[in-house]
């Protein structure tokens, strides 16, 4: 299957990378350190969503700026070590100009440069829990992607593993192709639903960018 586009923006963890276990690793850890039942914690979905949200589902307000603070450190201090390239990252970002792609995560600023520099990833455009007021599924993280790189968010495609995030690219009505990474295929609504980026070529020219999925 072929879609053409202007711009490619990509999810970061469960797209490009896998830190899964680190974020695991790191909010259980949160979670004990201040208080949250398990039956609580199991509750509430990790994946694909902001600190912030996270947070609010699990702990009144007066708490949350030391909550934040706290599980921002044990992240930071995870990354060595704790995020692997998926298949076919590297060689399709290789394949694109710097001003046809963009990453946008639901991670913060900091945490999201450190966990794509940790596998030698640096995009020239990217959009963090930093740089909105409403994450994933509300639109407005890949509409402003679109807007930094100037190209028609209809003309862009979103590559997302997170419902929140297939949702928030349809929303800002983008097309999606879905990686089933971290979800199943049965949960994942997009356009096209493909492995993971191995599966994925694209051909650029002056016109724009060819994409070709193996589904």
């Amino acid at each position: 299957m072929k879609i053409s586009a202007d711009a490619l923006l990509f999810d970061n963890d469960g797209t490009l990378v896998s830190s899964l276990d680190s974020v695991r690793r790191c909010w259980t850890r949160w979670a004990g350190e201040f208080g949250i039942a398990a039956e609580d914690f199991a509750r509430v979905e990790l994946h694909g969503r902001p600190a912030d949200d996270i947070i609010a589902d699990l702990l009144p307000p007066d708490r949350a700026p030391r909550a934040r603070a706290r599980i921002d450190e044990l992240e930071l201090e995870d990354v060595p070590g704790g995020v692997k390239l998926l298949p076919g990252t590297a060689e399709l970002l290789a394949a694109l100009p710097a001003a046809r792609w963009a990453v946008v995560t639901s991670a913060n600023g900091p945490l999201a440069e450190a966990r794509l520099a940790e596998v030698g990833i640096r995009p020239g455009t990217l959009i963090s829990a930093d740089d909105i007021t409403r994450g994933k599924p509300d639109p407005e993280p890949f509409l402003l992607a679109a807007e930094r790189l100037g190209v028609d968010p209809a003309r862009c495609v979103v590559f997302e593993d997170a419902p929140a995030g297939l949702a928030s690219g349809r929303a800002a009505g983008m097309r999606t192709v879905a990686l089933a990474t971290t979800t199943s295929r049965e949960e994942l609504v997009a356009d096209i639903v493909v492995e993971d980026l191995s599966a994925v070529s694209v051909q650029v020219s002056d016109g724009g960018v060819e994409i070709t999925c193996r589904v």
